[in-house]
């Protein structure tokens, strides 16, 4: 590839994809729970079945879509970049779906419970179509350290981009609160998005492009280019069982579920518990913004260190140093609102920088794969997909547990317009909401700590090439 004023081509369009699902999953993922729970008034029954129908489909769809695009014939699934070309239009109309309510919704409204499941299902279906050939890039562009690390890089500068998406939205709409502004700008990222990714689609490549060109014929003509079902239970037999993969697959739960709870509730949690003459809307916007900008700059920052450490003792830190920040919180109490404010931001930017790093250890198990079972392409997909097939639940699993928790102390009636409920429910509702922010990271960084430290492929960034 040629580099045009120092840009290297290849990586700027890899990381289009990024852009354009960066933009758009930040909106999705921290505004779809308030929008349900404040604006369309679910029930807490609705809300849960629609997280359980999401919590199963999240499951199936990444290990399905691995095996189809790992061994279908037609091109718009088994190329990587025309399923991203082909995905992006439609990946950006299911962004859509939660923001246009199908009616006017009555509080408890079967109709609601309905829409969350189209929605989340839709998105989630789209985008695992669509990022799972994207992770397979990632993995098949270059084997080389180096090479995947210049990948991050500008990843992280496209991610940076894209969350920005969440500052510019809460100052336009308010927060939300100018819902008729949110659906403008909801209808502008989706098609700003739809343009980025088809970029991907158009100018990305991948070392394996050409060698899957010259053997197309040969391995249609030979029934190789499809695997059997039972070849695809054996395939994922030799996934599972791999050591780091489970170690791997374990930490990122939580890692997903610490994200999906950062995610989901950092508005409600900080909307509850500093008080509005505290913080202003203005100001708020901002620091939901910084809770997504920040954590690429940090990545970016951090590039040496990823050279001269590697990801494994970076992402070690993210762990200790998320444990240490909740206890600390914990001793001091909750009515130190600035110190609240910054821990709640930090926290989120820790948590989505390390999770920015994951596709680094993902592409090494791909690697190691690789060389063990002597195999003639990688099984990108399929190891993607496999690790979404255990980590995605915690995505439902979040919401549906604080949300349960959080209605035991009255937060249901807390935007009730017709009752007027004891103002006393909620202190024990506050009570709970800070020590779900302080406890819940805590066990989580524990966990994490004693799962990630089996983890044995420590030094990958010390090999040239492989």
């Amino acid at each position: 590839m040629k580099f045009v004023l120092g840009i290297q081509p290849n990586a700027l369009a890899y990381s289009m994809t990024t852009l354009g699902a960066g933009m758009m999953n930040s909106i999705f993922n921290f505004y779809y729970v308030k929008l349900f729970l404040n604006r369309y008034k679910i029930s807490e029954v609705a809300f849960h079945q629609a997280q359980v129908v999401f919590m199963i489909w999240n499951a199936i769809n990444d290990p399905l879509f691995g095996y189809i695009q790992d061994n279908s014939k037609l091109a718009c699934c088994s190329r990587r970049q025309f399923s991203i070309l082909y995905g992006a239009p439609l990946y950006a109309l299911a962004f859509l779906l939660p923001w246009f309510p199908w009616k006017r919704y009555e509080e408890g409204d079967w109709l609601s419970g309905l829409h969350l499941i189209v929605a989340l299902c839709a998105f989630d279906g789209l985008l695992t179509f669509v990022l799972l050939a994207q992770c397979a890039l990632f993995a098949e562009i270059s084997t080389r350290h180096e090479s995947r690390l210049q990948l991050i890089k500008y990843n992280q500068v496209a991610t940076l981009i894209g969350s920005t998406s969440i500052l510019f939205c809460g100052l336009i709409s308010d927060n939300m609160e100018n819902f008729a502004n949110f659906q403008a700008f909801a209808v502008l990222v989706a098609a700003l998005a739809t343009a980025c990714m088809c970029y991907t689609g158009k100018y990305s490549t991948s070392q394996y492009e050409q060698r899957e060109v010259l053997t197309e014929n040969a391995n249609l003509e030979n029934g190789d280019r499809v695997l059997s079902w039972s070849s695809v239970i054996s395939l994922t037999k030799q996934i599972m069982t791999e050591k780091n993969f489970l170690f791997f697959v374990t930490m990122n739960f939580f890692q997903v579920f610490h994200l999906a709870f950062c995610n989901n509730f950092m508005m409600i949690f900080a909307d509850n518990l500093i008080p509005k003459d505290v913080l202003s809307s203005s100001i708020r916007s901002i620091m939901y913004g910084a809770g997504f900008i920040c954590p690429q700059c940090l990545v970016l920052l951090s590039h040496a260190s990823l050279k001269k450490f590697g990801y494994y003792r970076i992402i070690l830190f993210s762990f200790y140093f998320e444990g240490v920040a909740a206890a600390v919180m914990l001793f001091l109490g909750p009515e130190h609102y600035y110190l609240l404010a910054f821990y709640l931001t930090t926290n989120m930017v820790i948590v989505q920088a390390s999770f920015s790093l994951f596709n680094l250890p993902l592409a090494d198990i791909v690697d190691a794969d690789l060389i063990k079972h002597k195999r003639r392409s990688p099984l990108s997909s399929m190891v993607f997909g496999t690790n979404a097939l255990f980590t995605k639940p915690a995505q439902s699993l979040a919401p549906m547990l604080v949300v349960t928790i959080l209605n035991q102390f009255g937060y249901e009636n807390l935007n009730n317009e017709v009752a007027q409920p004891d103002p006393s429910l909620f202190l024990g509702l506050h009570d709970a909401m800070f020590y779900l922010i302080c406890l819940a990271p805590l066990c989580i960084a524990v966990v994490q700590i004693l799962t990630w430290t089996r983890f044995s492929i420590q030094n990958s960034h010390l090999t040239a090439a492989r």
